[in-house]
């Protein structure tokens, strides 16, 4: 999932910074400390008005521009340098796991830098113009926080032509989206173009405002938000949808591979290691996702027999994808479904986790707009988004294993825990790096057989076959980007192997497709938590506290999976120990 930045830190002005200074040598953990704080406050400067949760800033959108991405360039370089140049001995062991987690996150910024990344900003299911999607689903309670969201909407224009010249520079150099990545982009743009008026999605804050607004002023405002719609936000959205159907369209590359995009190789092992924060190469991870794949059939096989199925794998498949017992005729039915499997999660929650987030979340349906091409659910701080476009292709046996990664105890579990641990760096609390976080969404999900939340055979399998969606995108991201495969080769693969939807398994291999190596984070990601967890638990015997656990994991952020499994080895050395046992 990418990077959330929700709040400021301390301010330190990097020209103030103690290492500006050499005629009086600093302290390796006041020189770390000063770096990442000025660093942590620039980059949320740069990036915070497009990201989650920062609608209410008083900010415009970011400069995407070409001049203000060769400054994030020279800024990140010169951070790196003065990183590098910092005793990492001399820190406490504390300051060394920051160093390391900190290092990560400069590397992988330097490197979408380095690599232009910016000029391919649409990727799987998300865009630069339907990424500001959730600015109309905030929550706004002052004037000023509708001014500010207003500011936001009058810049789109500007945003977005920033963003269509660098997809040019990319165009120029062979370095765009396939073109089977950009079928039914469309939707998402002419969904905004065709609602006028107060049918625009963004103007849903406006329908409702705080009686704390004097009338006059909540006339005044949505008077300025239907102009703002009319004259900037459609035109903005118009503008993309004439550029990729008339101009980027027809140049984007036919081919689907990474490795023929310019400088391939090293363009897909730097985002392997992004998103695997792991130094493997595609052969490794294929032979890998191969193996996984083998052992999930031999578990999906122990099911067919639990239910006494007659036939293969490919008939059971089929009976799964088109028996109407599995599926719903009406979105709220799935929502509802999703709603029950996280109570079951609550109750069972106490047993498995000592420290457990303050924010709740609410359940959703995925906005219309993005629904057709996006995948099953979302989650995250405060929200779980359920796609319930497509019914027929919505199974609920595949509902409980979503509703464990997406919401509880995955990523709207995860991520508010990080999020509230006032005693992480601000650079740890509000990143998110995806071999971790996906990881452990994962991890929840397998989690969910010994917490009983699968009351069927048919769901256990459905999470068997969520198990081997991931195993299989090792094999599939690999396949498409570094051997070869054609795009019918890749969904064969899935079609043979999960009990996907065909809706599914096309939209998801296209999301790989566009999106070059962040399906690799989830299973191996995953399998270093079980490797963990059991390690501890033979080390510990019957010392091991599941709770402890799995509050020593969480404790973390979000981290690179080397500094995971070193912090499990602490974990252990201390006797099994909760990060919490000496403040609860």
């Amino acid at each position: 999932m990418k990077a959330l930045l929700f709040a400021s830190v301390a301010v330190a002005v990097l020209s103030l910074s103690p290492l500006a200074h050499a005629a009086t040598p600093v302290p390796a953990g006041e020189a770390f400390k000063a770096l990442y704080t000025s660093e942590w406050d620039w980059r949320s400067s740069q990036q915070a008005a497009s990201e989650d949760g920062a609608a209410q800033s008083t900010n415009g959108l970011p400069d995407v521009s070409k001049a203000g991405q060769e400054k994030k360039l020279v800024y990140w370089r010169d951070v790196k340098k003065k990183l590098d140049a910092i005793d990492v001995k001399a820190l406490t062991p504390e300051d060394q796991v920051n160093y390391q987690i900190y290092q990560f996150q400069i590397e992988t910024l330097l490197a979408g830098q380095e690599f232009k990344t910016y000029e391919r900003p649409l990727a799987g299911d998300t865009s630069f113009w339907s990424d500001l999607g959730y600015m109309g689903r905030e929550t706004y309670r002052t004037e000023k926080d509708y001014r500010a969201y207003l500011v936001k909407l009058n810049d789109m224009p500007r945003y977005f032509a920033q963003n269509m010249d660098n997809m040019r520079a990319g165009m120029k150099r062979g370095f765009t989206v396939p073109k089977v990545s950009l079928v039914g982009r469309d939707v998402s743009l002419s969904v905004v173009i065709d609602a006028k008026g107060e049918a625009n999605t963004y103007y849903l804050p406006f329908k409702s405002m705080p009686a704390s607004i004097p009338a006059d002023k909540q006339a005044e405002l949505r008077k300025l938000a239907l102009e703002a719609i009319d004259k900037s936000v459609i035109p903005a959205h118009q503008s993309v949808l004439t550029f990729i159907t008339k101009e980027y369209g027809p140049k984007a590359t036919s081919s689907i591979a990474a490795y023929d995009l310019p400088n391939g190789k090293a363009f897909y092992a730097a985002q392997s290691r992004e998103y695997t924060t792991l130094d493997l190469t595609p052969e490794q991870i294929h032979q890998i996702g191969l193996d996984e794949v083998a052992k999930i059939r031999a578990e999906m096989a122990a099911v067919m027999e639990e239910v006494k199925f007659q036939g293969d794998l490919k008939a059971f498949l089929h009976f799964l994808r088109t028996d109407p017992q599995f599926y719903v005729t009406k979105p709220q039915d799935l929502l509802d479904r999703a709603a029950w499997s996280a109570k079951l999660f609550d109750a069972k929650s106490g047993d498995y986790f000592g420290r457990q987030p303050r924010m709740r979340f609410g359940i959703f349906p995925v906005a219309p707009e993005l629904a057709p091409f996006y995948t099953g659910g979302r989650g995250g701080p405060g929200g779980y988004w359920v796609n319930t476009y497509n019914l027929p292709a919505r199974p609920l046996y595949s509902i409980p294993a979503l509703t464990l990664h997406e919401a509880a105890p995955g990523h709207a579990f995860q991520m508010p825990l990080a999020m509230e641990n006032k005693g992480l760096p601000a650079f740890r609390q509000h990143t998110y790096i995806s071999a971790y976080g996906e990881g452990w969404a994962l991890y929840a999900e397998r989690l969910g057989v010994e917490m009983g939340i699968y009351q069927t055979p048919y769901e256990h399998f459905g999470m068997l076959s969520y198990q081997m969606w991931r195993a299989a995108r090792l094999v599939v991201d690999t396949g498409i980007h570094a051997k070869g495969w054609t795009r019918d080769q890749a969904m064969s693969f899935m079609r043979d192997n999960t009990a996907l939807s065909e809706h599914e398994i096309t939209t998801e291999t296209d999301r790989y497709i566009a999106w070059p190596g962040q399906a690799l984070s989830y299973y191996l990601g995953e399998m270093a938590i079980w490797k963990a967890r059991a390690k501890a638990e033979k080390a510990l015997g019957e010392k091991f506290d599941i709770r402890a656990f799995h509050d020593t994991v969480l404790e973390l952020g979000s981290v690179p999976l080397p500094v995971l499994e070193a912090r499990i080895d602490r974990f252990i050395a201390e006797g099994g120990k909760s990060p919490y046992a000496d403040n609860d």
